[in-house]
């Protein structure tokens, strides 16, 4: 009979060290070229959390952090309480949700279309036309955009000529937001579509034959083959988004607001610019900060679990 070797536990927790300092000598050059990713992470990302205490104290830059004062929950219920809260967040949710409802689409869309297309050399031109307004900064783009838009530019010139009175789209409440959607839009589409033209690219050749098989045109290969391949993607890139609802685009707001439209355009991050760099308030602009953090993780765990519960792919 086959006898049963008596193995002390102790011996396969001492392994286990082991196996993973020989994993780290195997691989050690792979290791290395993390290690500056890793530094990156900790020094920018993990260190700072450290400073997140400034919003529970009143923070003198003199005496430092840990020589600062403890308040508490002061500067929270200073925010909110404040007159302008309620504004600065109606107006955050109001763009983010317009650029999510009008922009998250428009990559996919670009991408579906592209993908339509059989002329490589075509195709390849408009990717790069489209994706390169994505290198560009807010402020080279925010101030070709100014320059379109201002009374004496190209669209007012154009509104001229047909017969119409020009318009002062940068100092009107009611066109900002919609320049703020459209130009994040026209600037960020084609990068977006990236990503799923290569979810396009993984999906099985075989299932649109099987669907030809069956009879099936364009549109019901669309809808029964290309979006079931690439809606594991759509939903992770969903969740990811969900999760910067709190984030406008601080550079682009930046860059195009003026005291005209602070009324509409107005939002949490250039309110923490304001009050932080500007006047100095740097408890307050924590807490600020600190709210926002803490709402995007609820919203990236509970979008995450609803998807788990319905089958979808989820980020774990």
């Amino acid at each position: 009979m086959p006898t049963i070797q008596n193995v002390h536990p102790l011996s396969h927790a001492k392994s286990k060290p082991a196996d993973f300092l020989l994993k780290i000598r195997r691989h050690a050059w792979l290791y290395v070229l993390l290690l500056p990713t890793l530094i990156y992470f900790v020094m920018f990302h993990f260190i700072p959390y450290y400073g997140l205490s400034i919003a529970f104290k009143d923070f003198m830059p003199v005496q430092g952090i840990s020589g600062s004062p403890w308040v508490g929950l002061k500067h929270f219920n200073d925010l909110f309480h404040s007159s302008d809260f309620s504004r600065l967040l109606v107006n955050t949710l109001l763009i983010s949700l317009y650029k999510m409802v009008f922009g998250f689409p428009a990559p996919i869309l670009f991408a579906l279309m592209l993908n339509e297309v059989r002329m490589i050399v075509f195709k390849r031109t408009v990717q790069t036309i489209t994706y390169f307004p994505h290198f560009l900064s807010w402020v080279v783009f925010g101030g070709i955009v100014t320059t379109f838009l201002t009374p004496s530019g190209v669209i007012n010139a154009l509104l001229v000529g047909v017969g119409w009175q020009p318009i002062d789209f940068l100092t009107s409440p009611h066109y900002f937001r919609g320049i703020i959607v459209l130009t994040s839009i026209m600037k960020e589409f084609g990068w977006g579509a990236i990503i799923y033209l290569a979810a396009l690219a993984g999906v099985n050749p075989e299932l649109y034959d099987s669907a030809i098989v069956d009879g099936a045109g364009r549109y019901q290969q669309l809808i029964h083959v290309t979006l079931p391949g690439i809606m594991p993607t759509i939903t992770l890139m969903f969740i990811i988004n969900l999760g910067h609802l709190l984030d406008a685009g601080f550079e682009q707001i930046y860059v195009m607001i003026n005291p005209s439209v602070y009324e509409v355009g107005d939002i949490i991050d250039t309110y923490v610019y304001r009050i932080g760099l500007e006047r100095g308030q740097f408890s307050l602009a924590t807490a600020v900060g600190l709210f926002k953090g803490v709402i995007g993780f609820i919203l990236i765990l509970g979008t995450n679990t609803l998807l788990r519960k319905l089958g979808q792919r989820s980020i774990w």
